[in-house]
Formats: structure tokens, sequence, C-alpha cells
């Protein structure tokens, strides 16, 4: 594909594009669906194409095909370089795109177990035998689960990125994923649902890792004590300590998407919503000085990895929130230009026929100083948050509410009995500043971060460590 590829590029600039980018994705995916313990369907999908996007007078065009012949991509071409005329017409500030340096490599994710050396059935047979353990697990409490979902994924992408100015990356990227809907049900107790999502770049081995017949086990038995044993949710001010779980959550969703330049710029106003940070909010105080979140792409094995993104910048770890105040932001080379500085390499697309647009890859606080035991054992009277039921926040990415699923009462440093569905509701600031205390844990959960119109759902690690809060208030 790198003379299509090439030539798209060249076409595109001889249209009159002051920048021409081109690039080749092809997806090959494997979906197995099973639902109560029955296989549903088995779907092995491929998606391939190349993408054109242009620079003309300062506008930027961006089309698409699936037709991998020249003619085809003079057609996506000449659609992408008509649309950034058009765009000239309305445009408010002349785009650019930074100097960035670009890459010219190959970068290959080489499996230690191909998912093509395993057989469908046997597939099937792990995800059955992961749904009779939680069954079986609820029964022996004397629970149901009427329904449980669960989806395998398992895709390799190819992508092969060249732009006028002289980025050439060849990648391979092997990727699985695992999404489950698991709802409980006690004829007194009523209903209780639990979902999760697991995933990695990598092969088969990351599935095997999984372990998923002991992780389902343990997901049943603890759905199953939350029914028969959590009391009346807790309210008032208390000091609350949450899981790493509930901790990426929240580095993601209030962290991570404020901090994102295009939402900044207005530009994803319309898509995925505002942001409290402005422009000249680098150096804005927003936390503890234990608050340190960051984004890493480069994370070995993690769901959202990738060495460069689609406009050829070298990946980086990147500083968000540094001691409590804010670093810096998630730039492409686009927004970059505007603040006069360099890509930080933010630039993803989850498919041939989607524009590369800002976002996210791994988002996590980073570790602190204190051993998990350490954090409980100065709480007199509090609650542990471990998990989240459901959450929600508002366009801004400021003021937002998280709902605890697994939860208990802390008393003099001990956990105690189990409280049914704690509510924190509580704004971005108000989190971060009330942080007094980070555990030395890590931990990551797998998620796919929805941004765009059409929509992009992108792989990313969400994580961080146990952290404590004191005061914060409880109940809604």
């Amino acid at each position: 594909m790198e003379e299509l590829t090439e030539f798209a590029v060249n076409y595109a600039e001889s249209l009159g594009a002051e920048y021409a980018e081109s690039r080749f994705q092809c997806d090959i995916q494997e979906s197995i669906i099973l639902k109560n313990g029955i296989p549903e369907a088995v779907v092995l999908e491929e998606s391939r194409g190349i993408s054109v996007r242009v620079l003309v007078n300062g506008a930027l065009g961006f089309a698409s095909t699936n037709d991998l012949t020249k003619r085809g991509l003079k057609a996506a071409s000449n659609r992408a370089y008509k649309m950034a005329r058009a765009s000239t017409k309305i445009l408010r500030k002349r785009i650019s795109m930074d100097d960035s340096d670009l890459g010219s490599v190959k970068v290959e994710v080489k499996p230690h177990v191909d998912f093509d050396s395993i057989d469908v059935e046997s597939k099937a047979k792990l995800l059955k035998e992961a749904y009779k353990q939680a069954v079986d697990e609820a029964a022996d409490n004397k629970i149901k689960i009427p329904s449980c979902s669960i989806t395998l994924d398992t895709w390799k992408t190819e992508k092969l990125v060249m732009t006028s100015d002289g980025a050439y990356v060849h990648s391979f990227t092997p990727r699985a994923a695992l999404f489950t809907l698991i709802t409980a049900f006690h004829s007194q107790k009523g209903i209780i649902q639990r979902f999760f999502n697991l995933g990695g770049t990598g092969g088969w081995e990351m599935v095997k890792k999984w372990d998923l017949p002991k992780l389902f086990k343990e997901e049943s038995k603890t759905l199953s004590e939350i029914l028969l044993f959590a009391r009346e949710k807790p309210s008032g001010k208390t000091d609350v300590i949450l899981g790493p779980e509930v901790v990426g959550l929240v580095c993601h969703e209030s962290s991570g998407h404020p901090g994102e330049a295009d939402r900044i710029l207005g530009r994803e106003a319309a898509q995925a919503g505002e942001t409290y940070l402005k422009s000249d909010s680098i150096g804005l105080r927003v936390g503890s000085s234990l608050v340190n979140v960051v984004d890493d792409p480069t994370l070995d094995g993690s769901f959202g990895f990738y060495m460069y993104d689609e406009e050829g910048v070298k990946a980086r770890k990147r500083v968000l929130i540094k001691e409590g105040v804010i670093n810096e932001f998630l730039h492409n080379r686009e927004t970059a230009s505007v603040f006069k500085i360099k890509s930080n390499g933010s630039s993803r697309a989850v498919a041939f026929n989607r524009e590369p647009i800002v976002r996210m890859a791994n988002t996590y606080l980073e570790p602190g100083d204190y051993s998990k035991e350490e954090l409980f054992e100065d709480v007199k009277d509090g609650i542990y948050i471990k998990s989240f039921m459901e959450w929600n926040i508002d366009d801004r990415r400021f003021n937002q509410r998280y709902v605890g699923l697994e939860a208990y009462k802390i008393e003099n440093g001990e956990l105690k009995e189990r409280v049914r569905n704690p509510v924190l509701e509580v704004t971005t600031i108000g989190l971060w500043s009330a942080v007094d205390a980070v555990g030395k844990d890590l931990e990551f959960q797998a998620a796919y971060c929805g941004k765009g119109d059409p929509m992009q759902g992108i792989p990313v690690w969400t994580g961080g460590p146990h952290i404590r809060l004191r005061d914060v208030t409880l109940g809604g």
C-alpha cells in the first residue's frame, strides 16, 4: 500500500494543497458474543481503506475511500481539496500545522500467541466457563444471574501514515478486549448490575492472563454479597478512599477530556462538549500538591498503546496536572500551531474513514508514597468506594457524580460492613483539592473513549492508585 499512500499525498499536492496527509488503515476483527452462556454470534469483519487530509488556504479538508486504486484516490483527494476550498469562505482563522519532528519508522507489536492459532470453539469454551463460574457462585449464595452478556474482540491493525512534510510511520498492532454486563437478582433484595472492560495490546497471551473463569467467579461473589449485605447509602461529610477503578475514571473524565486542546479552542463544543479550562489555564491550581495526572501512549501492553500518532509525531508521556497545577494540554499539530508550541503526539483516528483528532491514550494518576494500609489506618470514620455502578459529568467537565458499587464503611482504619451505593457529587477542583494521600499501587482498566462526529470509540486505559479524600460530602 506504500505506493498508493504516497500517490495520494503527491496528487493532493499537485492540486495545490499546502499540506497533504494520507493514511492507509486495515482492521481485521473477530468478535464472539455470548448471552446467558449461549454463543449468539461470531463475527469476522475487515475494514480497509485510505484517507486523505489536505490544507488549502488555511482550511482543512478530509475524505476517505475503500477504492484502493489510483482512480479512487484521485476522487478522494479531489473531495478533500474541494471541501477545504469551500471552507475558506467561512473560516474565521487560518489553520496551520506545527513544525514537529516527524518519524520515519516501522513499529510492530509481535504477539507471543497469535489470535489465529486459537480456534473459535476454544475461545467460546473459555467464555462459557467464565459464565458458568459466575452462575454457580451466585447460586451458592442463593442469587440468580438472569442476564449475562459477554463480548470478546480480537483484532489486528495495520497503518501507514505519510505526509507531504516527511512523515512515514508504518505500524502493526494486535489488540484484545472483553466487555461484560452481569445482572444479579434476589427475590427480596432486588437487582444489581455490573459492567466492566478488559483490554490490552498483544496476543492471546493477554486473554490467558486475565483468567476469566476466576475473574467472573470473584465478580459474581462480590455482586451476591452486595445484594445480601449492603446497608443504606451513607450521607454527610466524611473521609473517602477511592479505589483505582474510580480514580481512573475521574482522571479520564475530569482531567483528560478538559485538557484536549481542540475542546479548549471550541471545536468539540457541538460534539463531545466543552471544558472548564481556557487557553490561558496553564499554571492554574486545580488540586493538592499530591495530584499528578498523566497520559502516556507508550505503556507496554496498554489498550491505548502507540509510539507515533496519526500525523507522524512521536508519542510521549504528557503531564496534564503536575503537583496540582495544570501543566499541559493534549495537542495535535493543528492545535499546537495555535498555541505556538509543538505537538505532543495526541492525534488519533479509530478507522480509515475517520478524521484524526485530539485524543487520550492511557490517562492515570501517578502513584504516591502511601501503602494501602497506611491510607486506611488514618481514617477514623469514613467510606471506601472500590468500584462504581454509574457516573455522569457535565458538559464542561466540572460538576460530576459517582455512584459506588462495591463500598464499605471504615472505622478506626478497618473495613467494616458493606454500604449501598454511596453517592459522591463534587466539582473537579473540589475532588482533586481534597486529596491528602496517594497510594503506591497502580492499576489500570480498559475503556473505549467516545468523541467526534461521526463518533469514534477509541481504545484507552484509565487508572491510578488508591487515594484518600478528606471532608467530602456524600449523599448527592
